[in-house]
């Protein structure tokens, strides 16, 4: 076994609602003991804000450029992590000088695979230096080098953990319905294949928070009340992303909510939920083999009808949908966790991708350390 390490991963998904914050102790391969975990949402009006500057991210041409509002942005979400780490040791009774190294994401602001580029805003430096632990950042950037998407990087992780898993339970399909969902499908005999499969919560979300004034539809409530306009739903699902030979990875702005005039709250709310399940299974078909278990992680696994409605179509192709607490898993850190475990990776320079995750030509490792001291 490699040397052990005790890692902090940092994730703020395409969600933009806040910090989650996971503790992992793990070799960087087969070893790994979850810790504590934490949420520290954004406050109502930075999340407006966020969710602004993506605006002024459109103008971005180069990787270092911070257009318009995003200078500043990114230096209130680098003190907004920071802040974050340091509550999370005090609340686990933990001292920076406990901790090896922390692995940090940062928000992705746009992602143009097809361009060549993406760019997450958080500064890595500044962060170390706060917090007073290494810091790896930048982890999606190499994977692009070598002619990769640049995502999904969560797999490596998604196979550390399938190793507890039951024979019975394979081929197994690890679902993250963030804004953005994805899968890893490992097969039987350890095959890695993922990709992103369709709008998760993003559609959603901007849908109940432009219609409701909320910022998403808890358990999925608001769903439940409305109904599925068959057109509606069909006109998403024909989009040409699923259809494609060529798995590819997807923005938050890849799909739009409907207009106001088009659909009824509820009603709006409902097909959103059905077509974030639906493109699951339709990108499922692009799988090697069909899945026999879905497990189903990120925070859309607490949307009653998405997960009904996967659960739903999924049996009918005689598969298995688990929540991922129902294994002992955290639904909700696991993409902490696994940035925690892809930090630890990349200081021993091993692989974050493969050419069956992301269509990196070779295996390649990633991310930039800095230490406190600079």
């Amino acid at each position: 076994m490699l040397e052990t390490m005790t890692a902090i991963g940092l994730m703020s998904g395409t969600s933009m609602d806040g910090v989650d914050v996971a503790l992992i102790e793990t070799d960087g391969e087969i070893y790994v003991k979850r810790g504590a975990a934490m949420e520290f949402p954004y406050a109502p009006d930075f999340r407006r804000r966020l969710a602004a500057s993506l605006e002024d991210a459109k103008a971005i041409k180069e990787r270092s450029e911070r257009p318009g509002s995003l200078g500043a942005i990114e230096r209130e979400i680098t003190d907004l992590h920071a802040d974050a780490v340091t509550r999370f040791l005090s609340a686990n009774w933990l001292k920076a000088e406990d901790i090896g190294v922390v692995g940090f994401h940062g928000q992705t602001v746009i992602h143009r695979p097809d361009q060549g580029y993406t760019v997450q805003i958080g500064d890595g430096i500044s962060l170390a230096k706060q917090i007073g632990i290494p810091v790896v950042f930048d982890m999606r950037a190499n994977d692009m080098v070598h002619g990769g998407q640049g995502a999904p990087l969560v797999p490596a992780y998604h196979a550390a953990l399938a190793r507890g898993l039951y024979w019975d339970q394979f081929p197994v399909v690890f679902v993250n319905i963030g804004g953005i969902s994805n899968l890893t499908y490992i097969g039987a005999d350890g095959e890695i294949v993922a990709f992103d499969s369709g709008p998760g919560n993003t559609l959603i979300d901007q849908w109940v928070e432009a219609e409701a004034g909320i910022p998403f539809d808890a358990g999925g409530a608001i769903a439940s009340e409305g109904a599925v306009i068959a057109s509606l739903a069909e006109r998403y699902l024909s989009h040409a992303f699923f259809t494609d030979e060529k798995r590819r990875s997807l923005d938050r702005s890849d799909f739009r909510p409907p207009e106001s005039h088009e659909i009824g709250l509820h009603d709006g709310a409902r097909t959103l939920a059905h077509v974030s399940a639906a493109a699951i299974l339709k990108s499922a078909r692009h799988l090697p083999v069909k899945p026999r278990t879905y497990i189903i992680c990120g925070g859309g696994r607490l949307n009653r009808s998405i997960v009904a409605d996967l659960d739903r179509m999924a049996g009918e192709e005689g598969a298995k949908v688990v929540i991922a607490e129902d294994l002992g898993f955290n639904g909700a850190g696991m993409e902490a966790e696994a940035w925690a475990y892809l930090a630890v990776r990349s200081l021993k320079e091993l692989p974050l991708t493969y050419p069956g995750t992301t269509g990196v030509k070779v295996p390649v490792t990633g991310g930039v350390l800095v230490h406190p001291e600079g």
